[in-house]
C-alpha cells in the first residue's frame, strides 16, 4: 500500500510538501498541488481522516440528529443531507434521539461532548432551555429543520398557514363537520409541529363561524395508530364528520385505510386531506399540502456548509417550499 512518502517521491517534492498539499494544512502553489494530487490519484493514496483534521482543525464530518429513522420524512432528510456531502468531501454521523429517551441524556452528555464534528443539523428537535444551553456550549454551528431554535438557523414549514389552506380547502367545498386528526396524545411528549397544525385548523374553522364543530382526535403520527383512532370516531354515524385534516399523510391513509374497512366510501361519504407529500400519497388519491424533505436536507446542509467555511451570513428563518395537490380523496358532501 503506497504512502505520503511515495506520493512525494512521485511527485518530486518532500514529505512535508506532500502532506501540506493534499491536508490544505499550508501553503502550498497551485502547480505543486496538482502534481502532488495527480501522483497520490495515480498511486491511489487517500489521506487519513485524522491527518487532515491534524492539519486542518477540521474533522470534515458533520453530526445529524433526528428522532427517528423509521419514518418517510426523516429518512428522506437523511438522504437529501448525505447526497449534499459526499461531493463536497465530508461525512456524516447520524444520532438518532427520541425525545424523552436515555439515546437522547447520551446524545448530550457523551457524543455531542466529543465534538468530532465541524457542525450538527438539527431535525425536529424540541430542546429544553437546558439542551439549548447544551447546543451552544458545543460552539459548533448549527442548523436547524423544522422547528425554529433560539438562536439558531432554521428552515421549516409554515404549520400554521398550511394547515389553515386545507382546512379552507374542505370548507370550500362545502364542509362544515371537519375533525382534526394526529393531534398529540396526553401520554407523548409536545410536539410543536403538531400542535401548530391544530392552531391552523381552528383558526380555519373560527374564521369560518365553525369554533362549535372543532373537534382534534388524538393519534401517533403513525398509520396503524390513526387507523385505530379513526376506527373508534368513525364508527357512529350520528356524530360522524363529513371531513378530516390530518396531522400529516401517514395519518390521513390510517383515516382513508379504516374508513374503508368500515364501508364508508372516500370522498363520497368523507374527505380527506394530508400534509407532506409522502410518496404513498398517490397510491391512496390523497389530496394534500406537498413538502420536500429531501430538498430540504440539501439546503440546511448548503447552509450549514456556508457557515462552517464562514463564507456568508446565515438566513436565521427560511421557510421550505410547499404546494397543494387536489386529488381525489376530497369532494363536496353529500348534503351539498
Amino acid at each position: 500500500m503506497s504512502g505520503i512518502a511515495d506520493v512525494a517521491r512521485l511527485a518530486g517534492v518532500s514529505k512535508s510538501t506532500a502532506s501540506r498539499a493534499l491536508t490544505g494544512g499550508g501553503y502550498v502553489s497551485d502547480g505543486t498541488r496538482r502534481r502532488v494530487a495527480d501522483a497520490a490519484a495515480s498511486l491511489g493514496y487517500v489521506p487519513s481522516t485524522s491527518a487532515v483534521s491534524l492539519a486542518t482543525g477540521r474533522t470534515r464530518t458533520i453530526a445529524l440528529i433526528v428522532p427517528k429513522v423509521n419514518r418517510w420524512y426523516f429518512g428522506s432528510i437523511v438522504e437529501g443531507v448525505e447526497r449534499s456531502l459526499i461531493p463536497q468531501g465530508y461525512d456524516v454521523t447520524l444520532y438518532v434521539a427520541e425525545p424523552g429517551s436515555r439515546d437522547r441524556e447520551s446524545l448530550y452528555s457523551t457524543y455531542l461532548a466529543r465534538k468530532r464534528f465541524d457542525g450538527i443539523i438539527a431535525v425536529a428537535l424540541e430542546p429544553d432551555d437546558a439542551d439549548l444551553e447544551r447546543l451552544a456550549n458545543i460552539g459548533k454551528p448549527v442548523v436547524s429543520i423544522g422547528n425554529a431554535l433560539t438562536g439558531v438557523p432554521t428552515l421549516g414549514l409554515d404549520n400554521v398557514a398550511i394547515t389553515r389552506i386545507i382546512t379552507q380547502h374542505l370548507i370550500a367545498l362545502g364542509h362544515t363537520d371537519i375533525a382534526f386528526v394526529g393531534s398529540t396524545p396526553p401520554t407523548d411528549a409536545p410536539a410543536k409541529d403538531v400542535d401548530e397544525r391544530s392552531i391552523g385548523y381552528r383558526n380555519a374553522m373560527n374564521d369560518h363561524g365553525l369554533a362549535i364543530r372543532i373537534r382534534n382526535v388524538p393519534s401517533t403520527l403513525t398509520i396503524t395508530d390513526a387507523y385505530a383512532a379513526a376506527a373508534s370516531f368513525l364508527a357512529e354515524p350520528a356524530s360522524r364528520p363529513t371531513g378530516v385534516v390530518a396531522a400529516c399523510d401517514e395519518v390521513a391513509i390510517g383515516v382513508i385505510i379504516a374508513a374503508r374497512r368500515m364501508g364508508i366510501s372516500v370522498p363520497t361519504e368523507l374527505s380527506v386531506v394530508g400534509i407532506d407529500g409522502h410518496d404513498y400519497a398517490e397510491m391512496f388519491s390523497l389530496t394534500t399540502i406537498e413538502q420536500f424533505p429531501q430538498a430540504q436536507g440539501v439546503e440546511a446542509t448548503r447552509l450549514l456548509l456556508t457557515m462552517i467555511e464562514q463564507t456568508s451570513e446565515p438566513v436565521w428563518r427560511t421557510v421550505a417550499d410547499t404546494r397543494l395537490v387536489v386529488r381525489a380523496s376530497t369532494a363536496p358532501p353529500r348534503s351539498a
